[in-house]
């Protein structure tokens, strides 16, 4: 018997799985609430009661691993750490394409001489003062740093010297584009480097809250991290390269979801606290993103599953968004923490509060809203306004409601920025909530969840019309707005990977009548040739309202509400990589990769050279990344045109791929 531990951090629980790889069966599962300001509470919690309810001995666990949906959650809600970024060799204009401009906000960066041409040559001299005196000023307000140089796939030595001189200064992390991809298109390769030392930080908690809890309670055994494309990795690895972890969670479900049903094709939707991913497989496998990972508005150059990630989810932020005189419920992407939560730890509070704006004459858009202080360093206030600060500080360190700390216009757009940033977080009315509001769900403080749907039924409309009758209406809303929103994100999954490139089909007039179940002389109906497989926590709330609007087949097998954490235990190592070799001149070919010499004045010699040092390479980063006896494949190919009579060498792509389980340490 080999026992691993499977563990999924989400945005609202914490699952824990205890597998058995030789029978390949469930032991155990539990769940626990995520505990962002100490996620090792949370884990702790899940995989307490785990090790309990199975009577395993913790010291008998051959593997962890973990899933989360942290860094995808982070993304899609917009949560930002200030961050420097080092542009060397590109001008002003390239910081606007790609949406780098966009992700960077108002975070300080630099544009220095230096860089190389596409044969790996240097362009121009790299200027360490410019970067130096940076640092002593704006460079000095961040919590990490990011490098992209002008063709550094093609040689690195301009970020690495870059790099080296940061981490000498300012002790900080530091990322380098050329360590994340081997691609082309400078801004995307800077843009995916911003996000990445963005995300360190979270991810590093998460493996840092781990190991913490591990040890504590004598599980020694080797720690893995779900890759956003389902395979594993060390979390040693994924410290250093967490924009990996993009789409982790989904990835790990996927996995799972396939582990559950035997299915090899089926569309796959993961409900979760604060996303909805939505995936399709075929033939076993889900299908990777040839562009990249694209979460949050953001096409970064991580391979990862083709997921569809929607900001929808058991725990999405309710809202009365107004335009003109018209006002309508919608529903994220921001999470909230569900009130009915909240008041479980501060039911006093809650409870008092939402008497009182139940008592004033006029409801106001701030009522049945709190401000939950999250944890924060001293390096994240230092990038804060002086408005911002001064909020954070009358915030203090417990809940409260909004109406008692944000009153002005300026202290509500600088709580709005420190949502943005992480530092803060909204508790409010959610799809949870209204759960408990219908008696759906029981878990917390159903009447704290009745008030707050009361106080949302007390809104009037742009012409003081009444919205909602009751509080019951007012979560029947949420509720169906929750169940079409996740039926349109299926609609337009299945119609994008049939081929229709078109934005929203699902808003189509036609599919709209369908979904409305419209008949007149003529009936509109949409079907899907694949089941749906429904996995998460609510999936068994939702799904079965979902398949009914769809007329769908739907599937919900069990062990669904674990079937992030199975995922995370049952995949395999994969790494992969690749060495281009390019033709500076007549009669000369250079390698672009891991070899022991980088030129050569025939191409079959420096093939050879490529091919043995990736292959060398490659098993030493499988061997880094956990994998036990990885085989490695290689694939070469040879690119020519033919011009003025003759073929001209184009360029030879030599690629590798190692596979293997993750090592086990045996009890």
């Amino acid at each position: 018997m080999a026992i691993l531990l499977g563990i999924d951090t989400g945005g609202t629980y914490t699952d824990a799985v205890l597998f058995d790889d030789t029978s390949g069966q469930v032991v155990a599962k539990a769940k626990s609430l995520t505990t962002r300001h100490d996620l090792a509470i949370g884990i702790s919690g899940a995989v307490d009661r785990v090790i309990e309810l199975s009577k395993t001995e913790p010291s008998s666990i051959e593997l962890v691993s973990l899933s989360t949906t942290l860094a995808t959650n982070a993304l899609v809600e917009g949560q930002q750490r200030r961050i420097g970024l080092v542009m060397i060799g590109f001008g002003e204009a390239d910081a606007k394409r790609a949406g780098l401009d966009t992700a960077l906000g108002n975070d300080p960066i630099i544009h220095i001489l230096g860089g190389h041409t596409v044969t790996g040559d240097v362009a121009m001299p790299l200027d360490l003062v410019a970067l130096e005196n940076w640092l002593l000023n704006e460079g000095g307000t961040v919590t990490g740093y990011a490098i992209a140089g002008y063709f550094s796939t093609r040689n690195p030595e301009h970020e690495i010297a870059a790099r080296d001189l940061i981490r000498t200064r300012t002790n900080l992390p530091v990322t380098c584009s050329h360590e994340l991809t081997n691609q082309l298109d400078g801004p995307r390769r800077a843009l995916t480097c911003l996000l990445n030392a963005r995300l360190i930080p979270l991810i590093d908690g998460l493996i840092e809250a781990s190991g913490r809890f591990l040890e504590i309670r004598g599980i020694n055994a080797p720690v893995m991290v779900v890759r956003g494309d389902g395979a594993l990795i060390a979390a040693d690895i994924a410290r250093e390269r967490p924009i990996e972890t993009i789409l982790s969670g989904p990835a790990a479900t996927l996995v799972g979801a396939g582990f559950l049903t035997g299915s090899n094709d089926a569309i796959v939707s993961d409900i979760g606290g604060t996303t909805t991913d939505i995936a399709v497989m075929k033939n076993g496998t889900p299908r990777l993103d040839p562009l990249g990972a694209r979460v949050g508005g953001f096409q970064t150059m991580v391979q990862a599953v083709a997921m569809r990630t929607i900001g929808l989810g058991g725990d999405s932020e309710v809202r009365l968004v107004e335009e003109g005189l018209t006002i309508t419920l919608e529903l994220g992407p921001r999470r909230a923490m569900p009130i009915s939560l909240l008041a479980i730890d501060h039911r006093a509070m809650v409870h008092q509060e939402l008497d009182r704006q139940l008592r004033a004459e006029i409801a106001r858009p701030t009522d049945a809203r709190f401000v939950v202080p999250m944890s924060v360093t001293s390096a994240a206030r230092a990038g804060l306004s002086p408005a911002e600060a001064s909020l954070l500080t009358k915030i203090g360190n417990l809940p409260n409601a909004i109406d008692k700390v944000a009153e002005t216009r300026t202290e509500l757009g600088a709580l709005t920025r420190l949502v943005t940033n992480g530092l803060v977080m909204i508790s409010t009315l959610t799809p949870s909530d209204a759960a408990h509001v219908l008696g759906i769900h029981q878990t917390w403080d159903r009447e704290a969840a009745m008030l707050a749907a009361e106080l949302v039924a007390r809104r009037r409309g742009g012409k003081g019309e009444i919205l909602f009758e009751t509080k019951e209406d007012v979560a029947y809303a949420v509720i169906k707005r929750l169940v079409r929103r996740s039926a349109e994100a299926l609609i337009d999954v299945a119609l994008d990977e049939d081929g229709f490139k078109l934005d929203r089909p699902s808003l189509h007039p036609l599919i709209v009548a369908s979904l409305d179940k419209k008949h007149g002389v003529s009936s509109v109906r949409f079907d899907f040739n694949l089941p749906i497989i429904g996995v998460g926590a609510s999936a068994p709330t939702y799904y079965p309202m979902i398949g009914e609007l769809l007329d769908s087949e739907t599937i919900m097998p069990e062990h669904a509400d674990v079937a992030n954490a199975l995922g995370a235990v049952v995949g395999h190592v994969k790494i992969t990589g690749e060495t281009v070799i390019l033709s500076p001149g007549s009669g000369r070919f250079r390698i672009h990769g891991p070899a022991s010499s980088h030129d050569f004045h025939d191409l079959e010699s420096a093939a050879r050279a490529a091919i043995d040092g990736l292959r060398k390479d490659i098993a030493l980063r499988a061997e880094a990344a956990g994998a036990d006896n990885a085989e490695i494949s290689i694939d070469r190919k040879d690119v020519s045109a033919f011009a003025d009579g003759q073929d001209i060498f184009v360029e030879s792509r030599i690629t590798a791929m190692a596979t293997g389980r993750p090592r086990l340490v045996k009890a």
